[in-house]
């Protein structure tokens, strides 16, 4: 089985990329803009015709998009969340059109919760900023190309490896440069908003699951923990991990999340990745935080 991996070498992609390479007879082929690629793409600026000639090459049975932006003004995380995926898309429908699509999307995609209710995937979507709104239009344009494709709307990721454009990575790092002083002090924004944190390693195996599937799969797939917890807990739950003995020091105002403030909770029914993947998340948040805090950085 040939797996084409795009964004291989981020957070998500380097967890998917080592999991399928563990199947028997794969052969899994990293493509991105990082110089161990073993194709050279960038999904927001190729062209279509020059992806199919690449996707023609390869003749992948499966390709995973991970390829994403998280942060950036709104016409970069367009350029990678929207067009990528288009391009994608067009270039699939040229040169490989029965090779089956397993896209990264996220839980952003629905915007604000109702406190104690699981998102499930028919309810309606209204994210909050662009980042939300481009992975929506993503998703929209896989589920309308007519391709053997899947959405898997991956929660909060957490675990080894966690990058520190996230809270849980930044909070590491922060926590490795404190050291363990009883008068050092973490200084964070707001940490009463819930959030529903997955293991990467369970959305690698989800991956894993969508890709080996034999039957068509539902257009979108939640993947979460199915249980909101606040912020809050995840901060001091890595805090004792490293053994800090100092103060979490909370400002509703100073540094305070836009996006926190508008969405208090939220939260992924995960019923439906069950019934079709037979996937259920494997690891607690506690575990994910201790090996978050034991990978120092490292996948």
């Amino acid at each position: 089985m040939r797996i084409l991996v795009l964004g291989f070498s981020g957070y998500l992609g380097a967890h998917v990329a080592e999991r399928l390479r563990a199947l028997p007879d794969a052969r899994v082929l990293g493509a991105g803009r990082s110089p161990d690629a073993d194709h050279g793409v960038d999904l927001a600026r190729v062209r279509p015709e020059e992806l199919a000639k690449t996707l023609a090459a390869v003749a992948p049975d499966a390709v995973v998009n991970c390829a994403g932006a998280t942060a950036g003004d709104a016409v970069t995380l367009a350029e990678v969340n929207t067009r990528g995926p288009a391009v994608l898309c067009a270039a699939l429908r040229e040169a490989a059109p029965g090779a089956r699509l397993v896209h990264l999307g996220s839980a952003a995609e629905y915007g604000p919760g109702e406190a104690g209710t699981l998102v499930t995937e028919s309810a309606a979507t209204c994210p909050v900023g662009p980042y939300g709104a481009t992975k929506l239009a993503g998703t929209a344009v896989v589920t309308s190309s007519g391709l053997d494709s899947v959405v898997l709307r991956v929660a909060n990721p957490v675990g080894p490896g966690a990058p520190p454009t996230g809270l849980p990575g930044r909070l590491a790092a922060q926590l490795r440069r404190t050291g363990r002083s009883f008068d050092s002090a973490l200084r964070l924004g707001d940490l009463s908003a819930h959030r529903d944190f997955v293991d990467v390693r369970d959305v690698a195996r989800a991956v894993e699951l969508a890709v080996t599937a034999p039957e068509p799969l539902p257009p979108v797939l939640n993947i979460g923990s199915g249980r909101a917890v606040p912020v809050r807990e995840l901060v001091h739950g890595l805090a004792e991990k490293a053994g800090f003995r100092g103060r979490v020091e909370e400002d509703a105002v100073r540094g305070h999340s836009p996006r926190s403030g508008q969405v208090s909770w939220q939260c992924s029914a995960i019923g439906a990745a069950e019934e079709a993947l037979g996937w259920r998340p494997r690891r607690t948040l506690d575990e994910a935080l201790a090996e978050l805090w034991e990978s120092d950085g490292s996948p």
